[in-house]
């Protein structure tokens, strides 16, 4: 895990770019890989753990009605929280983690449920509908293994995110030098 915050935090840095983390079932393991990893302050914003339900809506901007019909582990909540940290913390990358670590099932999700999500500057025909992707995972394991796989899962999206922005703005790059072929 922490060779794969070491390569987010290199491709961050070597793009000038910048990330920000909402953690709920991880309670801020996320950031602590991040942090771990020498010179993550040239990347890393910060992070907001928002553990309690309502904090989802009043600190991340999740939308209270989605909350209010589905419960905090979902997909779009996921989604939100990656987007509304990027914009309250200002970084050009947001990360999110969402679930149910156990012992007991929480929203009428099962345990192991868990859904992780990267908002960011994706390029043309990239991404959701409101600009962010999103992962389901069915975990298994104890609450210490769900949560160890939740902060390795959103690194390795968000560092397959980065690798593939990197791979895209390579060719548009070769077809400006080609002339537009």
């Amino acid at each position: 895990m922490i060779s794969t915050a070491a390569d987010v935090v290199r491709l961050l840095t070597v793009r000038g770019e910048t990330l920000a983390v909402a953690e709920s079932l991880t309670g801020g393991m996320v950031a602590s890989a991040l942090t771990a990893v020498p010179g993550a302050s040239k990347a890393f914003r910060g992070s907001v753990t928002a553990y309690a339900t309502e904090l989802k809506r009043q600190v991340l901007g999740v939308d209270a009605d989605l909350l209010a019909a589905r419960g905090a582990v979902d997909p779009q909540v996921a989604a939100q929280m990656a987007a509304g940290v990027r914009t309250v913390l200002g970084a050009d990358w947001g990360i999110a983690t969402t679930g149910v670590a156990g012992p007991e099932p929480q929203d009428g999700q099962p345990v192991g449920t868990v859904f992780v999500a990267v908002d960011g500057p994706f390029g043309p025909g990239r991404g959701c509908a409101d600009g962010g992707k999103v992962e389901a995972l069915r975990l298994n394991g104890d609450r210490a293994e769900i949560r160890m796989e939740s902060v390795r899962s959103v690194l390795a999206l968000l560092l397959r995110e980065l690798a593939s922005e990197q791979t895209g703005n390579e060719r548009a790059q070769d077809t400006e030098r080609n002339g537009g072929f």
